[in-house]
């Protein structure tokens, strides 16, 4: 593995955007004069990284001034209202995979920008789901989120629970490797209402999002190739049924299809919760005796297969955008990969988020080689990180998630069939994406 470089790096070049002729400068460059107005995701796990600006410009001699600073549904809405009024003024956003497809046009393409094996550097999946239509508008920081499988491992260590299962299914009780195991353990282990097999978040894009990484875990697609909502299949079905027979058989809390990703956090350090797919963000949480009644007993590893033998893997992850109106994208760039770069990634590594350099992966698991716990969580996060995908890149995303959650809903409550609920998702699906003019 190539040794990526922290800090200044003579030799390496930055590569404007522009004419024929490139600019070449080392990173970070000198930028005297320069000032970069900037819009950045504002909240506790965030800000540690800002220290880091005050660091650039005196290495870079440029400023940088941060005009705005809330949380990303916030800031959603105040580039959204940028947009309308023609006023994209500034030169570096907060971004996300989850909300990049809904304004591509306005950011620029940092492959022009920034040297080829910087970009070679990240994990191939962040950059993937950061490149639209070709360009690459956003450069992930190390703030990257997917879920892996969360167990209590005394579950599995129980004789008389080991004797039990194989005598019931002709198999060894072992941490489930696929879904048709984890809803066979769920429904084991259950006994309502004091413990439940496993858990899930049953509302908003929640609710979408969990949905469709099954859907793709059993080889189907949410839209085709045509943009066409698809998810109305025999995987579709396959995949909604798995949430439908839980609650059916009450493996999971009554009150799931209310659940959001707070609940299942609380819920799963209660103790009364055997498997649980979550975010990296809770694993401190669940093995802190301060917090969770599972401290000492969580084991972590990668997510299950479908019935398709795909991993789920839904995910995203936080980046830094450069404008297409910026007047100084050299100076942009270089902000953007100076807040992304190893040293930048190990400071928010360091407390608990996920890199996206592969490097750092690498820092971060020699940084736990003495504590067990951490050891095992990076490693199952590294592994899952492999079969992480993102979202449907369309602008529309959001709003298809808000008009399909309530149609999932009701199969899960037994209201409709699970056919009935999806076609009825699908002409609403559709309805968005024609009145957007997509189809």
């Amino acid at each position: 593995m190539t040794k990526l470089f922290c800090g200044l790096s003579a030799g390496v070049t930055l590569l404007a955007l522009g004419a024929s002729a490139a600019l070449a400068a080392d990173l970070p460059g000198k930028f005297d004069g320069v000032t970069i107005d900037a819009k950045l995701i504002g909240g506790q796990q965030y800000e540690g990284l800002y220290a880091r600006i005050g660091e650039w410009e005196k290495l870079t001699g440029a400023k940088v001034n941060v005009i705005s600073k809330k949380n990303h549904f916030e800031l959603d809405k105040e580039i959204k209202s940028d947009i309308a009024s023609g006023s994209i003024n500034w030169c570096v956003g907060s971004n996300h995979s989850s909300f990049a497809p809904q304004y591509p046009d306005i950011y620029t393409d940092l492959n022009k920008l920034l040297p080829k094996e910087e970009i070679d550097a990240f994990v191939p999946s962040t950059i993937k789901a950061s490149t639209l239509d070709g360009k690459l508008v956003m450069l992930p920081r190390a703030q990257f989120d997917v879920s892996a499988l969360y167990y209590q491992k005394s579950l599995y260590r129980d004789e008389a629970k080991k004797a039990a299962y194989k005598a019931k299914y002709g198999k060894e009780l072992t941490p489930p490797d696929t879904w048709d195991e984890v809803a066979q353990q769920a429904e084991f282990f259950a006994s309502p209402p004091d413990f439940y097999g496993t858990q899930f978040a049953g509302k908003e894009e929640a609710i979408n999002g969990r949905f469709y990484e099954m859907l793709i875990a059993d080889g189907g697609e949410y839209l085709d190739k045509d943009g066409k909502p698809a998810f109305n299949s025999e995987a579709g079905v396959h995949a909604l049924d798995w949430f439908v027979n839980l609650y059916k058989a009450k493996a999971v809390p009554a009150g799931t299809t209310n659940y959001l990703w707070d609940d299942l956090g609380q819920g799963f350090a209660s103790g009364t919760v055997a498997i649980n797919l979550d975010w990296p963000g809770w694993a401190g949480f669940f093995n802190d005796p301060k917090s969770s009644k599972v401290a000492g007993n969580v084991g972590v590893k990668v997510a299950p297969k479908g019935s398709a033998g795909i991993r789920t893997g839904w995910s995203g992850h936080h980046g830094f955008s450069v404008t297409e109106n910026c007047a100084s994208k050299e100076a942009a760039a270089s902000l953007v990969w100076f807040l992304t770069n190893e040293d930048s990634q190990k400071l928010e590594a360091a407390s608990g988020p996920l890199p996206t350099r592969t490097a750092v992966w690498d820092w971060d698991i020699q940084q736990a080689a003495s504590d067990p716990y951490k050891k095992e969580v990076l490693a199952a996060f590294q592994e899952e990180a492999k079969h992480a995908f993102a979202v449907p890149q369309t602008p529309e995303w959001i709003e298809i998630s808000n008009a399909v959650y309530p149609e999932l809903q009701a199969a899960i409550l037994g209201d409709k069939t699970s056919k009935q609920a999806l076609d009825d998702a699908a002409a609403k699906a559709t309805q968005i994406l024609e009145d957007a003019g997509k189809l």
